[in-house]
């Protein structure tokens, strides 16, 4: 018989990020501690994020469903297969919170050459938006750091100003030596998307990632036949549950590439309806994390290692918090590894 408790837990950013929805300066996580009552102190440990305002779960009775799952644990088939299809992140915290426990809690989900022998799985270097001159220095930093794949999230300041920082980057390095990804969360309108991305492919950007809000198929659609610069679907997967549904974005929209968040659409089953989509239409992916603390990241980078994709992935976000849950996860050179002599310190959480 299994048992079941959950904490709720804010992480703190150590800055305030800015996106196109506003500034960031804390995200709410909820941490499910999972055991078999026959050996109680072996836990399981999953994590369910939000991101407010964003995900197709950000409901009142968000908590309220964590604290039902926990209480009837011991129906989590139902809970994963139907119970959580409106709730992807719990879904996605119970997955990985099942998987701790039957690995005896050791964060040792997905075994591999990322966690047996420090292979490292390639990432972009986030650039959060802000002040032209706040832009600047993080770009030198990341580039400092050895990133040779960057992303930056635009749409906030005045698009001439973006044009500025792209350019001050070619200037500095070739498309060869920088592959520069831009994040636009939907910030443009679909009557000018179009002519803004004519001005971002000057830049030889390899992509750029939901030009438009989501929910605008044949609008999106039109965007991905004309852009001149790669379309990368991100946003426009959430809320997509349905195998058809699923299908129906592809076949209408085309995309260049998707962007998989697995706390948004479903978790690893979720996602792997995705990525078998994928492979029908031959559409190229990269896999990124949605602002987890170390326990969600840990769980996606370690199952990113076995997809052998060899794209830089988007999972570079476990520094961002001053009370993250210390992991063995590190980043070194545009790359996250999983370090043999490093261990997890799980104090700051209520592991009852």
């Amino acid at each position: 018989m299994l048992q079941a408790t959950y904490q709720k837990y804010t992480l703190q950013f150590k800055q305030p990020s800015g996106t196109s929805r506003g500034v960031l300066r804390t995200k709410d996580s909820w941490f499910i501690f999972l055991s078999n009552k026959a050996h109680p102190e072996v836990v399981g440990i999953g994590e369910c994020g939000l991101l407010k305002g964003l995900s197709a779960d950000d409901v009142p009775e968000y908590e309220s469903k964590v604290a039902e799952v926990c209480a009837s644990i011991n129906k989590h088939q139902y809970w994963l297969e139907e119970g959580l299809k409106q709730f992807p992140s719990i879904h996605f915290g119970l997955e990985i919170a099942l998987r701790d426990l039957a690995n005896h809690g050791s964060k040792m989900l997905f075994p591999s050459d990322f966690t047996q022998k420090e292979k490292p799985v390639p990432i972009n270097g986030l650039i959060w938006m802000g002040e032209k001159e706040f832009m600047f220095e993080q770009i030198k930093a990341k580039l400092a750091e050895g990133f040779n794949c960057i992303k930056l999230k635009i749409g906030a300041i005045n698009f001439e100003e973006e044009l500025a920082l792209l350019k001050y980057i070619r200037q500095q390095f070739s498309a060869k030596e920088i592959e520069i990804r831009v994040d636009a969360n939907g910030a443009f309108s679909p009557n000018t998307a179009l002519d803004k991305l004519k001005r971002l492919a000057d830049f030889d950007l390899h992509s750029i990632e939901q030009p438009i809000k989501q929910g605008q198929l044949m609008e999106m659609a039109q965007l991905c036949e004309k852009t001149p610069l790669p379309i990368a679907l991100d946003e426009e997967l959430i809320g997509i549950f349905a195998a058809v549904d699923k299908r129906k974005i592809i076949e209408t929209i085309r995309p260049q590439y998707l962007i998989f968040k697995p706390s948004f659409i479903g978790g690893f089953s979720g996602t792997q309806e995705w990525i078998d989509l994928c492979s029908e239409f031959d559409t190229p992916w990269w896999m990124t994390s949605a602002l987890e603390s170390n326990i969600g990241l840990n769980a996606i980078a370690q199952w990113t290692a076995t997809l052998d994709n060899p794209m830089p992935q988007g999972l570079g976000t476990g520094q961002l918090y001053t009370n993250n849950i210390d992991a063995p996860l590190a980043v070194r050179n545009g790359h996250i590894y999983y370090r043999q002599d490093s261990r997890w310190d799980l104090s700051n959480l209520d592991c009852k």
